[in-house]
């Protein structure tokens, strides 16, 4: 593994960037694999051995020594509370964002055959799209940190036939949901049925003022072919992208391959001409925030990532090269 990861100067062209609106950091933060990059192993050692749970209780405040934003996936798994929330954002600096997954008891239409679903597994969610149930359990603790808020994404996993019969019935359950919701939230979606980016689905996230997050995924087109669709950027004042696997990789096997995300193990040059080009866009548009969260699973290692695209070893391309990245993917 290289030595040239500079967190100094990485740190300084973050907050450079986040004073201009514009937000790049991981998703998630709690890896060992970055001790040496982003994480001091002295901070973490006790009598004379690296203590986990003192890492991962403490590691927030050291990212945030680097990184101006980071994406909590830990809220997808299980409502936030207060307690929770207020503990994330004392670790942290005045002027840093989160963001946030939306939990999926919100998302998942029905509930995937998985062991920590136990009996629901396989069922219908009686709690999609519940507005009242996602303001009250979601919204009203994450408005103890309001202003710490970035985004928040609305992940939905792929849907098939016996969810929704077409991507328009689709879009009228969350047309529905929306018009329902308070409106100075910064809402995103991140759909995973291509098929579905349809312009009644972008008119559908402007009227309600939601960002459409740009997504890198198994089966989503590239990001450069998102970003060239007509009205994707749905709402002018917040863009949103979470780059997290290559497309046509599968999430297992890029855990395999690629932890324990010390290294750049796989380059995806489509994926750093989008990161690019939304950080030259968001600049740009200083009316916008722009958020951009990176995963291990994209090339290996999310800082490094990051440190190559942002740290001046590759460079910040306009947005008219976005069409040309499309071109090639």
């Amino acid at each position: 593994m290289a030595d040239d990861f500079d967190r100094a100067r990485l740190g300084q062209q973050l907050v450079s960037l986040a004073a201009k609106g514009v937000y790049v950091g991981t998703s998630s933060w709690k890896y060992p694999g970055w001790v040496g990059t982003v994480y001091d192993d002295s901070r973490y050692q006790w009598r004379g051995k690296f203590a986990k749970s003192r890492f991962e209780r403490d590691c927030l405040g050291e990212y945030a020594e680097t990184f101006k934003t980071v994406c909590v996936d830990a809220s997808y798994y299980a409502f936030p509370g207060r307690d929770y929330l207020e503990g994330l954002a004392g670790q942290v600096p005045e002027d840093f964002r989160f963001g946030f997954k939306v939990t999926d008891a919100i998302t998942v239409k029905r509930f995937p055959k998985l062991p920590r679903f136990g009996e629901r597994a396989g069922q219908a969610n009686p709690s999609f799209l519940d507005g009242e149930t996602f303001e009250r359990r979601f919204l009203d603790p994450c408005a103890a940190i309001r202003s710490r808020v970035g985004v928040l994404i609305f992940e939905f996993s792929r849907f098939h036939r016996d969810d929704f019969v077409a991507g328009a019935d689709f879009v009228a359950a969350i047309d529905g949901f929306f018009a329902a919701l308070p409106r100075d939230w910064p809402f995103g979606i991140e759909l995973r049925n291509h098929d579905w980016l349809t312009p009644e689905y972008f008119a559908c996230l402007a009227r309600h003022g939601v960002a459409h997050v740009f997504n890198s995924w198994t089966s989503m087109p590239s990001v450069p072919r998102q970003l060239a669709l007509a009205g994707s950027r749905s709402n002018p004042s917040l863009v949103a992208a979470r780059f997290l696997l290559a497309p046509g990789s599968l999430y297992e096997s890029a855990i395999d391959a690629f932890a324990p995300f010390d290294a750049i193990k796989h380059v995806e040059p489509d994926a750093r001409d989008a990161v690019a080009a939304l950080v030259a866009e968001g600049v740009a548009t200083p009316q916008r925030r722009t958020y951009i969260f990176i995963n291990n699973r994209l090339e290996g290692s999310a800082p490094r990532t990051i440190h190559a695209v942002v740290g001046a070893q590759f460079p910040v391309v306009c947005p008219n090269s976005i069409r040309a990245s499309a071109g090639r993917v």
